[in-house]
């Protein structure tokens, strides 16, 4: 299997190295094309009134003894996987990675996510692909999270999911204190859609001008159904499946009902 592998934390993070270190071990190629430095939040924003310029890394993951090759790029993670998966590896990618992620994309944080926002990227040119994360901690050990992960990409390969899907994994941090001695429980779950994280703290910077500070609270409210946030919370690993479609065709059949197949110009 060939594996591209990026993610929005940048190139220099742990969650990528760690990743990128275990899923060498077990397939045929492995090339690395990720941000510069930190693009988190960014979702499927790309770079378009500027030029892109990537920086070989030489053989090593900047500075990492571990001989992988790839690109650093001064953009962001969807400009990563196009620039990835068109220009840049010497191969189409069977799978594209993004992550490991340093913090959690669950419930609509999904849709701000960089390291979703990339996957999605791969997805629509019909490439399987994964979006990794782990939940914040003092102590985030990134390699225990890809030796867990890792075995879950191979059973879901095996199945063959439809066109563009994106398959999402989120790791509670609590389920790293028992593995391996523990296997902690893996859900399959949807995307929690209740509004979350629209608090912000206030404040005045040193400057004396008024500043709103985007929290994570509150957390959304508890659907009737088990969701990703819920299943999180009570530290079980998630697996939810999310998809690039722009059309909601429910929606445009009623609007088409009610006024026929075009717009009326009277």
């Amino acid at each position: 299997m060939k594996v591209l592998i990026t993610n929005d934390d940048g190139v220099h993070s742990q969650g990528i190295i760690q990743l990128a270190k275990l899923v060498r071990t077990h397939c045929e190629e492995v090339f690395v094309v990720a941000p510069r430095i930190e693009q988190s939040g960014v979702s499927q924003a790309i770079t378009f009134l500027s030029p892109l310029f990537p920086h070989a890394l030489g053989g090593d993951l900047d500075s990492q003894d571990d001989h992988i090759p790839g690109y650093s790029v001064n953009g962001t993670p969807v400009d990563c996987v196009k620039l990835g998966i068109h220009e840049l590896c010497p191969w189409k990618p069977d799978l594209v990675l993004s992550g490991i992620n340093g913090g959690l994309n669950a419930g609509i944080n999904v849709g701000h996510s960089g390291t979703a926002g990339a996957a999605l990227a791969a997805a629509t040119f019909g490439i399987p692909a994964f979006a990794l994360s782990l939940e914040s901690s003092e102590s985030m050990d990134f390699g225990q999270a890809a030796e867990l992960i890792w075995p879950l990409i191979k059973n879901v390969m095996q199945i063959g999911l439809p066109a563009r899907t994106v398959v999402n994994v989120n790791i509670p941090s609590v389920v790293l204190d028992q593995y391996p001695e523990t296997v902690p429980e893996v859900v399959m779950v949807p995307v929690e859609t209740n509004p979350m994280a629209y608090d912000f703290d206030t404040g005045t910077d040193p400057k004396g001008r008024p500043y709103f500070w985007s929290t994570n609270f509150p957390v959304p409210e508890a659907s009737e159904f088990l969701t990703d946030t819920q299943a999180l919370a009570a530290g079980k690993v998630t697996i939810s499946t999310i998809s690039y479609d722009l059309n909601q065709p429910t929606s445009l059949d009623i609007l088409k009902s009610a006024m026929g197949e075009n717009y009326p110009t009277d």
